[in-house]
């Protein structure tokens, strides 16, 4: 979600400035700067950039810099030739330059009329907008191919750890069984065959991590069938990793394995990166 475009405009008395910065959110707070003379196009351009963007914590500026000779205080004339014309009767002789000088100071002499919007003008503004909203863009589908790519190998890393977890399956099976039957042998007690395997197989499948293996082979397989979607997925994808997250956790709860340990310890590593960087797409 993160991203940044801007677009300039010159027109013949000021320059537009206009710029989007987005920022990760899980809804879209959005922050409008605008003179206050274009406040009546806010609601309409709010919409607009709602439908382009949709999520992120967006900052929209909008800058002018007048370049030409452009002001919207115009002196108030009547007034000032009333002030004038009494000055005159108190100063008779006062040099009539130095008169309007001290004219114009005074109160109301000087008035301000609101500028209203042009609609060519705002039509140019407008053509800005939309070059700073295709720039914003750019940058998010610039910097989601490369979280794509991130995401692929990340993936990747976790279905290769987890199928060397799964290698030593076999070795854990006889690692636990010689272990049960080592502490018999120190009981130096009698033991029936049959009921030492009853009791082993049902030992082994508490520790049993083949369910865990398939359902999180299927969460990645999903996160990648998501990430390939044209639709907005980002909070689909954080869904998912949360279920992977519990899988991989129940297989370390069940590993019983210093080496699956470790392997487990790896994946979660994995898996917090993917996480870190779900929160940056849509």
């Amino acid at each position: 979600m993160t991203g940044f475009g801007k677009a300039t405009l010159q027109l013949p008395t000021k320059k537009i400035t206009v710029e989007i910065k987005s920022l990760n959110s899980k809804g879209l707070d959005l922050n409008v700067r605008m003179p206050s003379v274009y406040r009546e196009m806010e609601l309409g351009l709010r919409n607009q950039i709602a439908q382009n963007l949709e999520r992120g914590k967006v900052d929209f500026s909008l800058y002018i810099e007048v370049t030409g000779e452009e002001t919207s205080s115009k002196v108030n004339a009547p007034i000032v030739r009333a002030y004038i014309a009494q000055m005159k009767e108190i100063l008779p002789e006062a040099d009539a330059t130095e008169l309007m000088k001290m004219a114009v100071r005074m109160p109301d002499a000087l008035k301000t009329e609101r500028d209203e919007i042009d609609e060519n003008e705002w039509a140019e503004i407008q053509k800005a907008i939309n070059e700073a909203l295709i720039a914003i863009n750019q940058f998010r589908n610039d910097e989601g191919q490369s979280l794509e790519n991130e995401f692929k190998t990340r993936i990747a890393n976790i279905r290769q750890l987890m199928q060397d977890a799964v290698a030593y399956d076999s070795e854990r099976i006889t690692t636990v069984k010689t272990r049960l039957r080592t502490a018999l042998e120190e009981l130096e007690a009698t033991v029936d065959e049959n009921r030492f395997e009853q009791e082993l197989i049902f030992y082994l499948e508490k520790y049993d991590i083949t369910e865990e293996k398939v359902r999180l082979s299927n969460h990645l397989d999903y996160f990648l069938e998501t990430l390939n979607g044209k639709e907005a997925n980002g909070r689909k994808l954080g869904f998912i990793t949360q279920e992977m997250g519990r899988e991989i956790n129940t297989m370390g709860s069940k590993s019983n394995h210093s080496e699956m340990q470790k392997l487990v310890v790896m994946m979660k590593d994995e898996l917090e990166k993917i996480k870190e960087q779900v929160l940056n797409v849509l």
